[in-house]
């Protein structure tokens, strides 16, 4: 959904791609960057310690960021690449998981239901990836891509409800993926 949005924020996204470009420092160093700020939101999950809800949500929505960041510099310098994607897509995998891990760990939520949202985002994604494979786009396609499930875990998480946020996120990613299926199965040229 938040996909959807992009077109309208297109000029806020080109000035942050624009001002974070003017560093010289490449795409893949925002890339990493996020990568190390959703681990360390990770690791102050799994600590449990005070407050960590609200450390690890604020830590999750930084690296979002940042991981909107990376995708702006590879475009406005025209630097993006396959080798770029592909880093970039598997570090949100890594993140992705290793933020659930984290929620497991800290006790923060029924270890089925993390393990429900864990499963149920990477097949979301794995989708995506075997539908690209194929030729059929699902960028856009569906309710909770990986930007809505992180937003849900990192707000509901900072006014305290996770285990309710881990549901959300099972919901929203079922959903995502059935919509996703039904749309590569009704574009498939047989």
């Amino acid at each position: 959904m938040l996909n959807n949005l992009r077109e309208t924020l297109r000029p806020t996204l080109e000035k942050i791609g624009k001002g974070f470009a003017s560093t010289g420092l490449s795409p893949n160093f925002w890339t990493v960057v996020g990568l190390v700020i959703a681990l360390i939101s990770a690791i102050v999950y799994g600590l449990g310690i005070e407050f960590g809800l609200i450390i690890g949500g604020v830590l999750l929505l930084v690296s979002g960021f940042f991981d909107m960041v990376d995708g702006q510099v590879a475009r406005v310098t025209g630097k993006t690449s396959k080798k770029g994607s592909y880093l970039d897509s598997m570090f949100d995998k890594i993140a992705e998981v290793a933020i659930f891990l984290g929620i497991l760990v800290g006790g923060y939520a029924e270890p089925y239901l993390v393990l429900l949202a864990i499963t149920l985002s990477l097949l979301v994604s794995y989708a995506r990836a075997k539908s690209d494979a194929i030729g059929i786009k699902l960028q856009g396609i569906g309710i909770g891509e990986r930007a809505e499930r992180l937003l849900v875990i990192a707000i509901v998480g900072i006014i305290g409800f996770m285990d309710i946020a881990v549901l959300i996120v099972v919901i929203i990613a079922g959903i995502t993926l059935i919509q996703r299926m039904i749309f590569t199965a009704k574009n498939i040229a047989e």
